[in-house]
């Protein structure tokens, strides 16, 4: 059996319930997998600048996020990996044309193009985004990452990107309207990548832990991936093993079949 040295984490719908708790199991987990001297690091699609409080809770001080954009290891930024302006422009067009809204992170607020729409508001409130701002062409080269939240459905047709570039319907229960921008060469599994060799770590020794299709590159990437029980149905093939629910002690459940738990 590998010595496993490192976790990764997603949020939405992988540490956290629909209800925006924690499962005391997967606290537990977290903190045994500590003892055991494994590194946890949670990769999100979320901006950083927005989950210190998860990371606070559960003594974590690592993260990637903005979907593989930006890493932090022990409270230092290691990499940080900006969208083509030109990428930023053309979603922008698109969106305005459909009457969708964007959500654009730079690594210390959100901007929006609408701060008063309706479907903006819910947007927000789901994730429990505070630093938000009006979006203006002056920060377009600080962009990190980007959500698009459409209307009606098949809204993410109407987007054609050239080979680099797809969307990520994100997997949460009345958000499915929203669709994360994914780089393929930025993303979960390359931020993954990227700590695990500056830390000297072999693949092989990575788990990770994901619900959504924005986590398949890093389930497919880690040495063992795991799809929650409640995951996006396309997730499944990219991933080693399917563990259980968000609800039902998914987390816990995945590492005690590795041997890691009780």
């Amino acid at each position: 059996m590998p010595k496993y040295k490192i976790l990764f984490l997603d949020i939405d719908g992988t540490i956290l319930t629909p209800d925006d708790t924690i499962e005391d199991s997967t606290k537990v987990a977290i903190n045994e997998m500590k003892k055991q001297n494994i590194e946890v690091v949670l990769a999100t699609g979320r901006p950083i600048h927005e989950i210190k409080e998860f990371g606070q809770e559960l003594h974590i001080s690592s993260y990637i996020g903005y979907n593989g954009a930006l890493g932090i290891y022990e409270g230092d930024t290691i990499f940080a990996e900006s969208m083509d302006t030109k990428d930023v422009k053309y979603i922008l067009e698109v969106a305005k044309k459909n009457n969708h809204e964007v959500v654009l992170y730079t690594d210390s607020k959100n901007f929006l193009t609408d701060l008063d729409s309706d479907l903006v508001k819910a947007f927000l409130q789901q994730f429990h985004l505070r630093q938000n701002d009006l979006f203006t062409e002056d920060v377009i080269e600080y962009i990190l990452g980007m959500t698009i939240i459409t209307t009606g459905d098949d809204g993410d047709a109407l987007y054609q990107f050239n080979d680099g570039i797809h969307l990520s319907q994100v997997n949460v229960e009345g958000m499915q309207h929203c669709f994360d921008v994914i780089r393929d060469t930025v993303n979960k599994g390359a931020g993954i990548q990227f700590l695990l060799n500056k830390l000297g770590i072999e693949r092989e020794s990575s788990i990770a832990f994901g619900d959504g299709m924005n986590d398949k590159e890093m389930l497919s990437f880690a040495g063992e991936g795991f799809a929650m029980g409640n995951a996006h149905p396309d997730l499944f093939q990219h991933a080693k093993h399917r563990t259980t629910d968000v609800t039902a002690s998914g987390i816990y459940n995945g590492l005690k079949s590795l041997g890691l738990l009780q």
